[in-house]
């Protein structure tokens, strides 16, 4: 179904342990700032921080199952990292349809992932093909 003008959804995580070691061995990332605490305490964040790309991969869930969901296909994302995330942050991935085309099943939307403070971790936009199955 084609999502209307305004529509929004998010779904919020809990960044564990678990979660960085899984997301390191999964895409082979085992940059020393994710997964090694001495090395991490070395550096301008002073410990451990999550990849930033599973700040997106939530948004991406947002995109497939909540809106527009199901089928949808991703056709660009653009992305900011403003502010690191760390281990037991929780993250809000949210997403707002900002244009929808008249001609393709072509939607525009604002995504953002926010942590518990409200502090902006991630934003962007994301292009996405809605497959109306419904």
């Amino acid at each position: 179904m084609i999502p209307k003008l305004g529509e929004t959804a998010s779904l919020a995580r809990t960044i564990t342990e678990i979660d960085v070691q899984q997301f390191a061995e999964l895409v082979g990332d085992n940059n020393p700032v994710h997964v090694d605490d001495a090395f991490a305490s070395k550096t301008r964040f002073g410990r451990r921080i999550a990849h930033g790309m599973w700040g997106v991969s939530l948004i991406s869930a947002v995109l497939g199952t909540r809106l527009p969901g199901p089928g949808t296909i991703y056709l660009s994302q653009t992305i900011q990292f403003l502010a690191p995330i760390y281990l037991g942050d929780t993250v809000t991935a949210q997403v707002t349809v900002a244009k929808v085309r008249d001609d393709k099943p072509i939607v525009t939307l604002e995504t953002l992932c926010q942590n518990q403070n409200g502090e902006v971790v991630v934003k962007g936009e994301a292009v996405v093909l809605v497959e109306d199955i419904g």
